[in-house]
């Protein structure tokens, strides 16, 4: 079967139970396909024997019939999971060729599972690229190289997840994994034309997941349909208590049993600050016409305000490097990672090690921590900004007071252009603008695709809920793709053609 990768996880999961294709006839098939597509740079590491074993374990279970429904579905995972049988980088030299003793919680669900920590049989294809440590947003920051968008080779696939965005995008696997801190899973996920959900905070384990800013990040499924996210979420969420204090003590739900349930009468909010200026043409319109897709389905607009949304980028551009500098000072080349071979005293190892060691991006956030977590600086600064994100979160309970869901752009633009000479650091930061103040609330979010912009780009809606509400919005994402085929319009290395 030539095409096995134009399948959704969904599909791919009914022919393996109806033993129409085996799990190690779909890992072959996307190993060459990742090997094929090496130039992409969404892959950093693969370990064939192992994914071969895995698949072969998963075909024996599913031959018992006891098998879970995604025994044997191929996923790849972001290189800021920790594995056992597969290099964690985290996109950094700092831990090159660092390998884990354990498996991230996350991956341990997802696959075969360890330490009590049940498995849903998933077979792991690989490691995906990043950015170093998750800090970015065009995945042009990882030290192993950039990626490339497979709509178009020579834009950016989005970031810091956009390894995990386009392999999915490209058919180099069906399902990835991401994280999210201020948009890393749907932002990539906009821009490569696929869907992509971050759960409530403390949904998913983060115990295994290299940190960056601990009270944002949050891991997240990626794929090319709502159903397929559900799927994925119902397996890799759930309490993780004695490994990740953070972890919301709630047991795991299906997440797919509500997808077909009516949207009428479903009430959108619609901030009138995602739609202010500062939003290219091509976007609105195709998030225009989505939202009249939902109205078709019933559904309520209901206009809104979300009065500190631009204050989001300087609250966020605060904690967050503030956390990232407390996370990152473990990495001083004295236990493990990257350690200078030249050095005088121990202090000349940690200078030479760090500043060998760390990309340009991560400096530049560790200065900027370390310099809001200064005394003189923390009150201005970091107190302050903690004040106005629970203002934020504030404001976000005020408005669901009178909507379910909220509706939205994902980013001011389509993908923008590798290396684009004329783009700052702040330009990528205020990129971020429509998905920062959901991760600051900690509420969940999601993008999924609707259309198409400037250079026939693809362009994803925002969909925000309130806390523990991931059911709702993949329900009204579910329906929305029930009704319109955006999801199914596939890049130009997924049919076979050039980018």
């Amino acid at each position: 079967m030539q095409d096995l990768h134009l399948l959704t996880v969904r599909e791919t999961a009914d022919l393996l139970q109806a033993k129409k294709v085996s799990s190690l006839e779909l890992a072959e098939h996307y190993l060459v396909r990742a090997t094929a597509h090496k130039a992409l740079g969404a892959f950093l590491d693969c370990n064939p024997d192992v994914t071969r074993l895995a698949a072969k374990s998963a075909d024996a279970r599913i031959a018992t019939g006891n098998a879970d429904p995604l025994t044997g579905v191929p996923i790849a995972h972001k290189d800021i999971f920790v594995t056992k049988d597969f290099v964690t980088t985290a996109g950094s030299r700092m831990l090159a060729d660092y390998r884990s003793p354990f498996d991230a919680t996350v991956v341990a669900r997802l696959g075969n599972g360890a330490d009590g920590v049940a498995g849903a049989g998933m077979v792991t294809l690989g490691k995906l690229n990043c950015d170093e440590f998750a800090m970015g947003s065009a995945n042009e920051n990882s030290f192993y190289g950039k990626v490339q968008n497979p709509w178009n080779t020579s834009r950016v696939p989005g970031g810091s997840s956009g390894g995990s965005a386009a392999a999915v995008a490209a058919g180099l696997a069906p399902a990835a994994t991401g994280t999210d801190t201020g948009g890393s899973i749907r932002q990539p996920a906009s821009f490569c034309g696929i869907t992509g959900i971050k759960p409530t905070y403390g949904r998913a384990s983060r115990y295994g997941m290299v940190a960056y800013a601990s009270s944002l990040d949050q891991a997240g499924p990626m794929a090319r349909t709502a159903e397929d996210c559900a799927l994925l979420l119902s397996a890799m969420c759930g309490a993780d208590l004695d490994r990740d204090s953070t972890s919301l003590d709630l047991p795991p739900e299906d997440y797919t049993r509500g997808l077909n349930d009516s949207i009428s009468g479903l009430r959108i909010g619609i901030p009138k600050e995602f739609f202010a200026d500062g939003l290219a043409s091509d976007v609105r319109a195709a998030i225009d016409a989505a939202l009249a897709s939902l109205e078709k389905l019933g559904a309520k607009l209901v206009p809104i305000s979300l009065p500190r949304t631009e204050l989001a980028i300087p609250v966020y551009y605060i904690i967050a490097p503030a956390e990232a500098a407390s996370n990152l000072s473990r990495f001083d080349g004295v236990k493990f990672g990257h350690r200078a071979a030249d050095y005088k005293d121990l202090a000349d190892m940690y200078k030479k090690t760090r500043a060998e060691g760390f990309g340009e991006e991560v400096k530049r956030r560790i200065m900027i921590g370390n310099y809001v977590l200064s005394h003189g600086y923390y009150d201005a600064y970091y107190l302050q900004a903690q004040r106005i994100r629970r203002m934020i979160a504030e404001d976000f309970q005020a408005v669901f007071k009178s909507c379910d869901v909220i509706a939205g752009p994902v980013a001011p633009s389509v993908a923008w252009k590798l290396g684009d000479k004329d783009r700052k650091p702040l330009d990528d930061y205020l990129a971020d603008i429509y998905t920062l103040p959901a991760s600051l609330a900690g509420l969940p979010g999601m993008s999924i695709p609707v259309g198409f912009g400037e250079g026939n780009m693809p362009v994803g809606m925002q969909l925000i809920g309130n806390y523990l509400s991931e059911g709702r919005l993949l329900n009204a994402a579910h329906q929305y793709q029930l009704a319109t085929d955006w999801h199914t319009k596939l890049s130009p290395l997924m049919t076979g053609g050039a980018a």
